[in-house]
């Protein structure tokens, strides 16, 4: 039972990282998992069996969500935007009060909402940030293992680091579309670089994020939150044209609100 458990909870972080502006670290905070994933990877070889068996099934789980929702995700967003961008933005919303409760505000409350307002300024800059990125993700050879690589890392960042979303990290970089593809399609010379870059950059972060929770818990939170609330910004649709688009795209986003809130309930311990 307990290793199904483990398996549910990769298979909603693997769905989370599907989403734009929903991030796959705060969906493992909300489950509870947070934490301990971080450990494992950290200190992986203090406990190779341990951290291997817990961190096998949690990948089993994320590769499951995203083989099996991929597909799902870009039907929904590709003929109802408006009511999957509002469930999405509903899933962010009732992901804030399990970040806040992170939250120690005792001590420091100012200065703990400047690390908010750091995390929510650095996601606008980056929503509107529109340089131009020379795509060679559909390049061939070397070119585009190395291009594929890079990004992988930038986008481990987003993977490790909760509030700021691995999909909307894609959006930054041009890839989503692209990617969702590749996956659908299972594009291996594509997704192999990517996935190696994910790995190197994962190991590489895990832990200073680690050591900035242990050492600044509450302005490590407050920073994720400003990322969260940040991101509800760049992934709002706007309001539909039809009246009957707005309740249905209201009714989705309590939906996605009391969803989450239940599952970050029932599911965290």
């Amino acid at each position: 039972m307990k290793i199904l458990i483990l398996i549910l909870k990769g298979v909603a972080i693997g769905i989370a990282m599907l989403v734009p502006g929903v991030s796959g670290g705060t969906m493992a905070i909300i489950l509870g998992v947070y934490d301990d994933l971080i450990h494992s990877v950290s200190s992986f070889f203090k406990d190779i069996k341990k951290n291997f068996i817990f961190l096998f099934y949690i990948a089993i789980g994320g590769i499951i969500g995203v083989l099996a929702f991929s597909k799902l995700i870009e039907y929904a967003l590709d003929n109802f935007r408006y009511p999957t961008m509002y469930f999405f933005i509903g899933i962010v919303i009732g992901g804030i009060p399990v970040l806040y409760q992170k939250v120690d505000n005792s001590k420091g409350q100012v200065k703990n909402w400047l690390y908010f307002g750091l995390g929510f300024i650095i996601v606008l800059v980056m929503s509107i940030y529109n340089g131009t990125i020379v795509n060679l993700a559909n390049s061939t050879g070397v070119l585009q293992f190395i291009f594929l690589f890079i990004a992988g890392i930038v986008i481990s960042v987003a993977l490790i680091l909760p509030g700021i979303s691995t999909s909307f990290m894609l959006l930054v970089l041009g890839m989503y579309d692209i990617t969702i593809k590749a996956i659908n399609n299972l594009y291996v010379s594509y997704l192999a670089p990517i996935a190696i870059g994910l790995a190197f950059g994962i190991i590489a972060t895990t832990k200073i994020l680690e050591h900035a929770m242990k050492k600044k818990p509450s302005q490590t939170y407050m920073l994720i939150l400003g990322f969260v609330t940040g991101s509800i910004i760049p992934v709002f649709p706007g309001l539909p044209e039809k009246t009957y688009e707005i309740v249905i795209s209201a009714a989705v986003l309590v939906i996605g609100f009391v969803v989450i809130r239940i599952i970050s309930k029932k599911f965290a311990d």
